[in-house]
């Protein structure tokens, strides 16, 4: 029940909208996956068009090369989590919307039961692997998810498995190997990019809720922000995407080599020697790292093998765990005896010790 309609005048005396489009927004939950530069602008526009309930899932902690993109938080707010304080924030631009924090990640052991909850999946992520695991939850519970995706100045907006239509998989059948994905650590975002495509992201969801225009099913919208050119990208169902019975034990790229990692909470437990090793850029050591870890750059990895002791275990690190990981598989097949490590979640596990 709406409490207060007054809120939402300007878009109920819209003929092609109503009160009849607002009610049903009132009525309906979202889920909105990672509260980083995608999910921030998705989150605001839907509390502020009185979407019903709104999930936010993430377990990150706010740094200061996020608030460029991701503008719900302020300087005074790093370090602390991104589902704290943007319900904090949400909850003050509208009080009729029930805001839910989920502060975890997205696993094939919670995906299941936590999506099933929500009308509309939000995939405001920055991998793959969570985008595949969100497709395959979606299909076995039967709900459309949002997808956006950002590369250098060009950003993708599309929506999957609506009313049964074409899958993430239908466009995208083969997950690509780890070495293979680009990393905004290293590649970068223009800050009002994210914001772009978020807000197209959340006109979709406010199409798929309330049956208002035509939903991006089947086709992608290519956006290049230098040239405002956009392209539309049409694609099919693969009725096969729709065939699964479940969930993979695991989402990660695919591999030949057994990733062994070490939560950073162990890894901090641990003597204070151990040979560690930061494969982060130079610029990005210089800010912050942690005592006595030696820096090679991933670009530079394979050239400075020789610096790392195989003769003891050597641990991976970087900012998220992303390029540890292929850090690791590039180690493990020019020395397939080393003893290695990745710390897992990186850099922004550490801090929050």
């Amino acid at each position: 029940m709406i409490r207060d309609i007054s809120k939402y005048q300007r878009q109920t005396i819209l003929r092609s909208f109503g009160l009849d489009k607002q009610h049903k927004l009132s009525k309906s939950k979202v889920l909105i996956i990672g509260c980083g530069g995608l999910g921030i602008p998705v989150a605001q526009y839907l509390n502020a068009m009185g979407v019903g309930v709104l999930g936010l899932m993430d377990q990150d902690i706010i740094e200061l090369h996020n608030l460029h993109r991701q503008v719900l938080f302020d300087e005074h707010h790093v370090g602390q989590r991104k589902v704290t304080i943007a319900a904090e924030k949400l909850r003050l631009q509208n009080t009729q919307t029930e805001i839910q924090p989920i502060e975890k990640f997205l696993s094939p052991a919670n995906a299941l039961e936590i999506i099933s909850g929500f009308d509309v999946v939000v995939d405001a992520t920055d991998n793959f692997s969570a985008r595949y695991l969100v497709n395959d939850s979606c299909i076995l519970l039967k709900k459309p998810f949002v997808y956006g995706a950002l590369h250098d100045f060009e950003g993708q907006v599309s929506v999957f498995n609506y009313n049964g239509g074409p899958t993430y998989r239908c466009l995208f059948p083969v997950m690509p190997q780890t070495s293979e994905i680009p990393n905004c650590d290293e590649n970068g975002v223009l800050g009002v990019l994210p914001g772009i495509i978020g807000t197209l992201q959340a006109l979709e969801v406010i199409k798929v809720l309330t049956g208002v225009g035509e939903v991006l099913s089947g086709k992608l919208l290519v956006f290049d922000g230098l040239t405002y050119q956009n392209r539309l990208v049409q694609f099919k169902l693969n009725p096969v995407n729709h065939s699964i019975m479940g969930l993979q034990e695991s989402y990660g790229s695919k591999s030949c080599v057994l990733i062994q990692g070490i939560s950073a909470i162990d890894f901090d437990g641990l003597k204070g020697n151990e040979q560690l090793i930061d494969v982060r850029s130079h610029q990005e050591f210089e800010k912050n790292h942690l005592r006595g870890a030696k820096n090679l750059p991933l670009p530079l990895l394979e050239d400075a093998l020789g610096e790392i002791d195989f003769q003891q275990p050597a641990y991976l690190i970087c900012q998220s765990g992303k390029r540890s990981v292929v850090a690791y598989e590039m180690i493990k097949t020019r020395h397939p005896r080393a003893e290695l490590y990745h710390i897992e979640g990186g850099m922004n596990e550490m801090m929050t010790l």
